[in-house]
């Protein structure tokens, strides 16, 4: 998802690469007759870019997942949630 995320971001020109797009994945797991099965995953995407770039992050945010092969396979199996926090960029623009 990961990937999927930063390639509609950079086709819309705000630039994931370089580290500047991570994530943070957390796991709920519980026991189904004895066994232990993953029912619910969370994905927190931590974007650092320019505070101008909120609202098209936002609007990809709420889309790519429909385009995300990993998303699609797992999401009826699964609950996958994602969030984003958008961290200002601290290098110069140029």
């Amino acid at each position: 998802m990961l990937g999927t995320f930063g390639g509609a971001l950079e086709a819309r020109k705000i630039d994931a690469s370089d580290g500047r797009l991570t994530a943070s994945v957390r796991g709920e797991i519980e026991a189904d007759q004895g066994v232990l099965v993953i029912r619910r995953i969370h994905i927190d995407f931590t974007l650092r870019a320019p505070e101008s770039t909120r609202d098209t992050v936002e609007r990809v945010h709420g889309i790519f997942a429909d385009k995300c092969p990993l998303f699609r396979t797992l999401h009826t199996a699964i609950e996958i949630t994602s969030s984003y926090t958008l961290e200002e960029n601290s290098r110069t623009e140029g």
